[in-house]
């Protein structure tokens, strides 16, 4: 992820400059890595009712003369019940993929599912409907295709009034939309995004759950720069969706979830951040990072770290936008609380879920890279030591910590002196002793800027290291003619 040059280290001539361009390379390296990662999957939705009531009741492997009989009892049953009940057992034949295979196989089967999906009867177009979301969460891309003829009837019906139909609807388009390029070449003509915004007003939180799952699948697709973000953010869509992130009694934690990954899609895309940040993206993302610092203090809810992790990265991105400059957006984050909000997370997350650590670790990068007020905030509020603490977890996190510290060290001798010597000699000792040579590499490059900046910097790291922690690595004991040339430029510089 991260692409760094090895080798010698060019002359001290070229100071902290050179540094600082090296370091902001490897960033967007791992900023364009942090954009192509994406969480494609696909949900399934049942009814517990329906799952307790149907408890005992085995899903057997079905072959085309069962097949043909359920569908035409569902289509010619001499009652209502009989028909639902046909659809039931075929639903829960379709949920194997053999008997899938087969029931897109059979001719005409799709077409007499869609038929019944279109009927007036209700309780038959639910289970219809059933039947179709168990086909859209097939692995299988040619049980997919073959859900195509419905996709256009699931989205008319999002307009409908029943909550848990639009719901299911929803879920199952998510699925469709995410395997197949054809469904989506279908049905963005068809309006797809207005719809999306339409149901985005619902007052029903499973509607507005299942929404966000399905925009969520539809910003991941290929296309979706170029075709589909553009219409999202004509849309009333963003303004709704930051309405929906704002932090109170009214937050949804599986809303939210949703929908902070949707975010994350857009600005990714990098379409047009500047439209989101004028339209608050900046605030709202840092007052509910606020309100998960306080949240993940007063409970031990599972589930706030799923949050966490796209606010996490829709604020580090959005960060490195020069609109969010030129309109004062950084001035709106511009808080200790902020700071001291980002830490609890990193605890919160090192002992809940330490693998999202790089994702606060690169959004204290992003906070501190440009600012020397948030890095004042790190000094005053005595962070750095927890900081140091980390580099124990991984080399991923050692890497961040230490770039962050670089941050720190390049504004100047003041920084640099209230970093120095305290508990980071020792923790630059250790490091050195790390085997990746990318941890190594930074923290040699956290040195320089200290013998830089401290004169008295180089002389102590003599003196305590013996020079033995260079001798370690091949590549840094060539750097030991280096670092007595960095002595005496700190002492008669």
């Amino acid at each position: 992820m991260w692409s760094r040059q090895r080798g010698r280290l060019k002359p001290l001539c070229c100071g902290v400059e050179e540094l600082r361009c090296r370091r902001r390379e490897r960033e967007a390296a791992l900023r364009k890595a942090r954009r192509e990662q994406q969480l494609v999957s696909k949900r399934l939705l049942r009814d517990e009712a329906l799952e307790e009531a149907e408890e005992g009741c085995v899903a057997v492997i079905f072959g085309e003369a069962e097949i043909q009989q359920f569908l035409r009892l569902a289509q010619r049953g001499t009652e209502e019940k009989e028909r639902e009940g046909a659809l039931v057992s075929l639903r829960r034949g379709l949920q194997h993929p053999e008997t899938q295979q087969t029931f897109i196989r059979l001719e005409g089967s799709i077409r007499t599912l869609v038929g019944l999906l279109t009927s007036n009867q209700a309780l038959l177009q639910l289970e219809a409907a059933r039947c179709l979301h168990e086909l859209s969460h097939s692995e299988q891309s040619a049980v997919v295709e073959a859900c195509l003829p419905a996709t256009s009837y699931l989205l008319t019906y999002l307009s409908g009034h029943s909550s848990d139909f639009i719901e299911l609807c929803l879920y199952t388009l998510g699925n469709l939309i995410v395997e197949s390029e054809a469904v989506r070449r279908q049905l963005l003509p068809q309006g797809i995004v207005p719809a999306l915004a339409a149901c985005i007003q619902s007052p029903h939180l499973t509607v507005l759950e299942a929404l966000g799952y399905a925009l969520s699948q539809l910003l991941q697709a290929k296309e979706a720069p170029e075709k589909i973000i553009p219409s999202v953010l004509g849309s009333t869509l963003p303004q709704h969706m930051l309405q929906l992130l704002q932090p109170g009694p009214k937050l949804n934690l599986g809303v939210a979830v949703e929908f902070a990954w949707c975010l994350h899609y857009i600005i990714c895309s990098q379409v047009n951040n500047a439209l989101l940040i004028t339209q608050g993206a900046l605030s709202t993302l840092g007052l509910l990072l606020l309100d998960l610092a306080g949240a993940v203090q007063r409970t031990e809810d599972a589930g706030l770290e799923l949050l966490a992790c796209p606010v996490l990265r829709c604020l580090s991105n959005l960060l490195t936008e020069a609109a969010a400059e030129a309109v004062g957006g950084q001035l709106q984050l511009r808080d200790e609380r902020v700071v001291a909000a980002l830490f609890i997370l990193l605890q919160f997350l090192l002992q809940k879920q330490p693998s999202l650590l790089p994702e606060g670790l690169w959004l204290l990068n992003n906070l501190t890279a440009n600012s020397p007020s948030f890095c004042t905030s790190l000094l005053s509020l005595d962070l750095i030591e927890p900081l140091l603490h980390l580099l124990s977890v991984s080399n991923v996190v050692s890497v961040l910590v230490l770039t962050v510290l670089c941050n720190v060290a390049e504004k100047g001798p003041a920084y640099c002196q209230r970093l120095w010597p305290g508990p980071l000699l020792s923790s630059l000792l250790d490091t050195l002793a790390f085997s990746d040579t990318e941890v190594v590499g930074q923290s040699l490059e956290l040195l320089q800027l200290l013998f830089l900046y401290q004169p008295g910097a180089a002389q102590a790291f003599l003196q305590q290291s013996g020079l033995q922690a260079l001798q370690r690595h091949e590549e840094v004991a060539q750097l030991q003619d280096r670092v007595h040339a960095l002595q005496q430029t700190a002492l008669h510089g």
